[in-house]
């Protein structure tokens, strides 16, 4: 189904792939790998082995092209769905906390890609 209502985002959102490393924020054990399918400056849409329920809170570590460091951020899920049975779900996430110093590269990356088409 396609969305065609009036889109409210308040940041231009990219059709990207970045790997990420995500885990439940109060589970210091459990670290997954993924990769995004879309950002933007407050979220991302990214695939999940399982679903999870909104309010849910994510440390999230990326790498992206304008900076060799990993970038830290705590997101909150907003919406996960199920895309294949019991394997892949899509999560909506909202970035809660990011350090300024890499917002800079976030804006630089989305800039990037929007200007690529």
């Amino acid at each position: 189904m396609v969305y065609t209502g009036t889109d409210r985002r308040k940041h231009p959102r990219i059709n990207a792939r970045f790997v990420v490393s995500y885990r439940v924020l109060e589970d210091t054990e459990k670290q997954h790998q993924s990769q995004t399918k879309n950002f933007s400056l407050g979220g991302m849409l990214l695939t999940t082995n399982r679903k999870f329920e909104p309010g849910t809170n994510f440390a999230l570590e990326m790498r992206l092209p304008f900076d060799d460091r990993p970038i830290t951020i705590v997101a909150k899920v907003l919406e996960s769905h199920e895309v294949t049975k019991d394997l892949i779900y899509d999560t909506r996430l909202q970035f809660l906390t990011v350090d300024d110093r890499h917002v800079e590269t976030m804006k630089q990356t989305v800039d990037y890609y929007v200007k690529k088409g």
